[in-house]
């Protein structure tokens, strides 16, 4: 199995997990990756390097473990801020039904209770978003890959 750090057109910094070398270039060259973040297929492999242990004698009883980390400190935060936004659109993608374009008319129904109450999601003008606000229903606004919409990988 190899992990492979990637990185796609819109600098988002992402991990594959590929069977081999010719399992990354196949799906490479066949357009499959895509970046989870915001879709795009312009993904390259960035550098890495391997854990390598080097022991170095102290004395005769003793040797010491020296490993370069292969990611720095910001780009492992990075990756672990993408990841849990990745998880946290995937949870709301699961527990919630799109209603499309009729977002408005669906979170007023909702509101005053002609329809059950649920989590939804679709789309709203601002104008539309500000309307339902003056009228007490919460809205928020978040912007949601096309990844999320179909198939994830």
């Amino acid at each position: 199995m190899k992990v492979l750090n990637l990185l796609c057109a819109r600098d988002h910094r992402f991990e594959g997990w590929f069977a081999s070398e010719d399992d990354f270039q196949s799906q490479t060259e066949r357009g499959l990756l895509v970046c989870p973040m915001c879709g795009e297929a312009g993904v390259s492999r960035l550098p890495s390097a391997p854990r390598l242990n080097v022991f170095r004698q102290r004395d005769s009883a003793t040797a010491v473990d020296v490993a370069p980390p292969d990611k720095s400190a910001l780009d492992l935060h990075q990756a672990t801020a993408q990841s849990q936004v990745i998880q946290a659109m995937r949870q709301l993608m699961a527990k919630t039904e799109d209603v499309g374009e009729r977002f408005p008319e669906e979170a007023r129904r909702i509101h005053y209770g002609e329809a059950a109450e649920r989590g939804i999601r679709g789309r709203a003008t601002p104008e539309e978003a500000a309307s339902l606000a003056d009228e007490g229903i919460a809205v928020m606004a978040v912007p949601l890959s096309d990844v999320f919409k179909g198939e994830t990988h």
